[in-house]
């Protein structure tokens, strides 16, 4: 099965009413919040309204909480390797 991946990109701070209920239903309140949701003409629809605000990607499976951070999580720049002690 596959979903929508939707990802709030931007704030919806000073817009209309309407536009925050729809993302309100959609389930998204925090900016970089994450949803998926089943691939539905009424779902498309909701997020064609708020196309603005959103990025969206189509994915095979849900992430789980731990998942999605772990993808988050930024590459530090190097490794320590431990030499073995003689």
């Amino acid at each position: 099965m596959t979903y929508f991946r939707v990802q709030l990109h931007r704030s919806a701070i000073g817009l209309n009413k309407k536009t925050n209920e729809i993302l309100r239903t959609l389930g998204l309140r925090k900016r970089g919040s994450v949803v998926y949701h089943n691939i539905t003409a009424p779902t498309a629809g909701k997020i064609l309204a708020v196309k603005e605000l959103v990025r969206v990607t189509i994915v095979d499976k849900k992430l789980t909480k731990q998942e999605h951070n772990a993808t988050m999580k930024s590459n530090p720049g190097y490794y320590v390797i431990k030499e073995e002690s003689h």
